[in-house]
């Protein structure tokens, strides 16, 4: 499918099926179907999604509630991902949305209509949990240099300072003079590779470890 004008047979052919009387190319619309006394349906075709077609998309709800983007079905690596994303898009903005095969099989992803996502509340607790962890602002105008800066790295970043200080200590010592409730299983963890275990339950900083003392230290404040 090389052309906009390429889709056309094959979604007239999968509305027309359902009753609709369809046309092609009525005033500014690529697509209009009509069935009895019902609202009319129109659809934006284009051979690849972007978002040119949602603005088209979204001022033709202002002549009908029946709305639907076409295009070609994506294929590749991503195309599953893109394909649910924008099917979750489509549902935010109250659109339908058609993908049509290489084989010209039409399948509608999902049908226009209001939608009111379910909050997912352990995400939204996961959010707030970390924001109110972290320290500061360091992530303000996007990653740092050496990446983003999470509430786990400043607890880890904190453990670094104070061994750093004292050198090894017992991992209850450390989570006690530091704050960090969970410090010896962060230590023991080691996902920095920033800890060596001396012997049990004592750690201490490795050159790894004080590297990443220069490398993040700023992100404490």
């Amino acid at each position: 499918m090389e052309r906009e004008a390429d889709l056309y047979p094959f979604v007239k052919a999968f509305l027309e099926a359902q009753g609709y009387i369809v046309k092609g190319e009525v005033g500014a619309v690529d697509l209009v179907g009509v069935r009895g006394d019902e609202d009319p349906l129109v659809v934006e075709l284009k051979l690849r999604l972007n978002l040119t077609l949602y603005h088209q998309a979204v001022t033709r709800l202002r002549l009908t509630d029946l709305v639907y983007i076409a295009v070609p079905k994506p294929s590749g690596r991503n195309a599953r991902r893109a394909l649910r994303e924008n099917t979750i898009m489509c549902r935010r903005l109250g659109l339908g949305f058609l993908t049509i095969r290489k084989d010209g099989v039409v399948e509608a992803q999902c049908d226009p209509g209001p939608y009111l996502p379910r909050r997912n509340t352990s995400k939204r607790e996961k959010l707030l949990r970390e924001f109110h962890r972290l320290e500061g602002d360091p992530n303000s105008g996007g990653a740092t240099r050496h990446g983003i800066v999470t509430a786990y790295r400043q607890d880890a970043l904190r453990c670094a300072m104070y061994l750093a200080e004292t050198g090894a200590e017992k991992g209850a010592i450390v989570a006690k003079a530091t704050g960090v409730a969970n410090a010896t299983t962060l230590m023991r963890d080691n996902h920095y590779r920033w800890f060596c275990k001396v012997e049990t339950g004592v750690y201490d900083l490795t050159p790894e470890g004080r590297q990443g003392l220069v490398d993040w230290g700023e992100s404490l404040g």
